[in-house]
C-alpha cells in the first residue's frame, strides 16, 4: 500500500476528486492548509496599504491505495490540478506498512 499526499490550488479540488473517483478510489482526505514554494507569497494593496502574503492557501489531499492504483492516480492528480502556472502544487508517494479500519477490525487491502 501507498499514500499519496497531494498538495493542489483549492479551486482545483473538484477536479481532482472527480479525476481520483474516475480511477476507483472510494476515499480521500482533505485538508485545507497554507504555505509557499518557490512563487514565495505576493504582495497585496488593502485600502491604500501593501503588504506581503507569505502562506498562499492550499488544499492538502491525502489517499492510501493499494500499490497497483498508485501510478494511475498519480496521473488524474497531475491531469487535473495542471494550470501551467506557478503554485500548481507537489505530489508526495509513501509507503504504508499497514492500514486498520476501526469499526470492523479489518486489516490491510480491505481497510481501505
Amino acid at each position: 500500500m501507498k499514500k499519496i499526499e497531494a498538495i493542489i490550488k483549492p479551486f482545483k479540488l473538484d477536479e481532482v476528486k472527480d479525476a481520483l473517483h474516475e480511477v476507483g478510489l472510494q476515499g480521500i482526505t482533505v485538508v485545507e492548509a497554507k504555505g509557499f514554494g518557490r512563487q514565495k507569497g505576493h504582495t497585496e494593496l488593502y485600502r491604500g496599504a501593501e503588504y506581503v502574503v507569505d502562506f498562499l492557501p492550499k488544499v492538502k489531499l491525502e489517499v492510501v491505495l493499494d500499490d497497483n492504483l498508485v501510478e494511475r492516480a498519480v496521473e488524474a492528480i497531475q491531469q487535473a490540478a495542471h494550470t501551467g502556472r506557478i503554485g500548481d502544487g507537489k505530489i508526495f508517494i509513501l509507503p504504508v506498512e499497514e492500514a486498520i479500519r476501526v469499526r470492523t477490525g479489518e486489516t490491510g487491502s480491505e481497510a481501505i
